[in-house]
């Protein structure tokens, strides 16, 4: 248990930015339960973190793990696992949202110090419960932190073991990384005092090679020779999880993992993990509405909220601007040129020019095929939707297939075609029918008025809009939990709901 009084620590500013409500409940949650815990890396990180631009390192001893993760989950936060191969008994992930600002937070709780390159964290520093016991409060409603002379052998440490030139992460920012460690050790500099690093150092390696490390952090903690550094390595390879070949064997295949998952994330987006799953298994969102009610909005904008932390999928059910699969991809090409010389659409069309008269033979006949092609893009999406979900990833979807109502978005077209053979008729509705049978779990329905439409869609038949949005009144999508959202209130209103509606599920 830590009793050690509030004081200033690592030179902390007075002008330091507060925790969100949600990390000070936390803090003060761990604080009032006596555990012994910290933030173990440098304060100057910390208001990247409470603005969710990185996430908070805590330290928790591992005897306090189970009453730790309760106090996590009843201020708020949510469990969310690391993808395959990337995760580590000893370490976690806890996800949080702060309803006020809309940011994601994140709690890496680490229950023992395991340090290495970013892809494969291989050593531990056995120091945890000494480090534990001379940490200290930061002034206000902050979170303990080490002591200043822990503060810099950690950093220092690090410092030896998480560059690899196999790792492409610490590659790609090998000069932001180590400005921060410059920064992180010139904050702690005038703080250090020379017989305490001894001692720390000493609780770690034996008296010559304490010595040295003290000396080189003193000196030049940035300039540490390969001979120190291999030096530092050895003295902790009794704690690493493998060694020899097999390190560098799991730190390959790691590697290529992390570099088939960013190509995959960036160009083919197959459910693949690439990252961290979904807290408790994976979701389909869906958002719904009317042409011009924000739809593609919305789920661009969750992508972009809950990608940094969680494997995110977008998925576009429509055949306008969004991407077609390579099933529709071919139809929606020709439909472009054919659309040209088409002046006046049948009676059933939502945009352009539309005529009360039946489609004739050649439109029927071009119109049959491009349902059939519309119905096999829609079976291909969602098979690859549910493959997703099951694999823990959220799929964020503009649209949903839907059976219900006739004449609304993402129905079956053929409605619209009286001399469709039944056997034709009955092959899109069974795709349709796959739909209803795995609706979302969340159905997001973003409501506009008929003025909003009519300007941001100025094509679209003024009374079909009215038809429509009373048809978005009426769906159901059995099994799903439906959401309302008045998209004509402000953006930031729209997002705030939006976000708070997904973390419900999360």
């Amino acid at each position: 248990m830590n009793v050690s009084m509030a004081m200033p620590a690592h030179g902390v500013e007075s002008d330091r930015p507060a925790p969100p409500p949600l990390y000070a409940r936390l803090f003060e949650a761990f604080e009032h339960a006596g555990l012994a815990w910290c933030s173990w890396k440098s304060p100057t990180r910390l208001p990247d973190a409470y603005a969710g631009r990185s996430d908070l390192d805590l330290l928790i001893a591992r005897g306090d793990r189970q009453q730790a993760l309760q106090i996590l989950v009843d201020c708020g936060f949510k469990l969310a696992p690391d993808g395959p191969g990337r995760d580590d008994p000893a370490m976690t992930s806890f996800l949080g949202f702060d309803q006020a600002s809309g940011v994601l937070l994140h709690a890496h709780v680490h229950f023992r110090l395991i340090l290495g390159p970013s892809l494969f964290k291989n050593a531990r520093l056995p120091s945890e419960t000494a480090f534990l016991e001379r940490s200290r409060l930061l002034p206000g409603r902050n979170p303990r932190v080490l002591a200043p002379e822990d503060a810099a052998l950690l950093l220092f440490v690090r410092g030896q073991l998480e560059f690899s030139r196999l790792d492409p992460v610490q590659i790609a920012r090998r000069e932001q990384i180590d400005e921060k460690f410059r920064k992180d050790f010139a904050e702690l500099a005038p703080l250090i005092d020379s017989v305490a690093l001894r001692c720390a150092a000493e609780e770690i390696f034996d008296a010559d090679l304490a010595g040295r490390v003290v000396r080189a952090i003193i000196d030049d903690p940035m300039g540490a020779s390969a001979g120190l550094r291999r030096e530092v390595a050895g003295a902790l390879s009794l704690q690493r999880r493998c060694g020899g070949v097999e390190a560098a064997l799991v730190g390959a295949a790691r590697t290529l993992a992390f570099l088939f998952g960013a190509f995959n994330r960036r160009h083919l987006q197959t459910p693949r993990i690439w990252g961290r799953r979904a807290p408790g298994g994976g979701l389909v969102i869906a958002f719904v509405g009317v042409d011009g009610s924000g739809k593609s909005t919305a789920a661009t904008m969750i992508r972009k909220w809950l990608g940094p932390e969680i494997d995110v999928v977008r998925v576009y059910f429509g055949t306008g601007d969004g991407a077609p699969s390579l099933v529709l991809a071919p139809f929606k090409a020709l439909a472009g040129v054919i659309a040209r010389f088409i002046k006046t659409k049948p009676k059933g069309a939502s945009h352009g020019k539309i005529s009360d008269r039946p489609p004739g033979p050649v439109y029927s006949a071009l119109f049959a095929v491009w349902a059939m092609a519309v119905a096999l893009d829609k079976r291909h999406k969602l098979i690859t939707i549910q493959r997703a979900a099951r694999r823990g990833f959220i799929v964020v979807t503009d649209r949903y297939p839907q059976n219900e109502i006739e004449n609304f978005n993402d129905g079956p077209l053929l409605y619209r075609l009286p001399l469709a053979p039944d056997w034709l008729r009955r092959f899109e509705q069974a795709i349709y029918m796959r739909a209803h049978r795995a609706p979302p779990d969340l159905v997001v329905k973003l409501q506009v008025g008929p003025e909003t439409v009519q300007r941001r869609e100025p094509d679209m038949n003024p009374a079909l809009i009215v038809e429509r949005l009373a048809s978005l009144e009426r769906l159901q999508f059995p099994g799903a939990k439906i959401v309302c959202i008045d998209a004509r209130a402000p953006l930031e209103d729209v997002t705030r709901k939006v976000k708070q509606a997904v973390w419900d599920v999360l």
